[in-house]
């Protein structure tokens, strides 16, 4: 019945490895954008709205993607919930201050991995990084289709 549903193709789920090593691929490439963006976004001229949220988008892609590394069985939404819970705590993570957390945050790896300020408008640009991975991720999968029926 279900390949009926799907015509007379069946259907090849790309195995859980082969699906992580391609989202770690996927990875790197948004952490590379995503520095390029934070370090070389200013002295290119862009707006700061354009590196300050598009860092912020791709830091939430990032997360989406790395959780699909980590659990390549789920399905994109339940990646996508896992991606918006840990990025809504990371940015409420913000308003708690101590010693250690704060002085963690002023280096460069706790700038870029838990941020400095909190901002609604982060929650914004993550949710738009989360879908943005969700596409980036069907699209990915759909390509690797093609390339094994061909």
């Amino acid at each position: 019945m279900e390949q009926a549903m799907h015509g007379a193709q069946p259907v090849k789920p790309i195995a859980p490895l082969r699906t992580s090593l391609v989202r770690a691929g996927l990875a790197l490439v948004v952490i590379a954008c995503g520095l390029s963006l934070r370090w070389y976004g200013f002295p290119l001229g862009l707006p700061a709205f354009v590196v300050k949220y598009g860092g912020s988008l791709l830091w939430a892609t990032m997360v989406f993607v790395l959780v699909g590394v980590l659990l390549p069985r789920l399905s994109r939404m339940q990646l996508a919930a896992i991606a918006a819970a840990i990025a809504v705590v990371v940015e409420f993570s913000r308003l708690v201050h101590t010693p250690w957390l704060d002085a963690f945050r002023l280096t460069t790896a706790g700038a870029l991995l838990l941020g400095r300020m909190f901002s609604l408008w982060n929650l914004v640009a993550y949710a738009a990084g989360i879908a943005f991975g969700v596409w980036i991720d069907r699209l990915v999968e759909r390509r690797s289709l093609a390339q094994s029926a061909s």
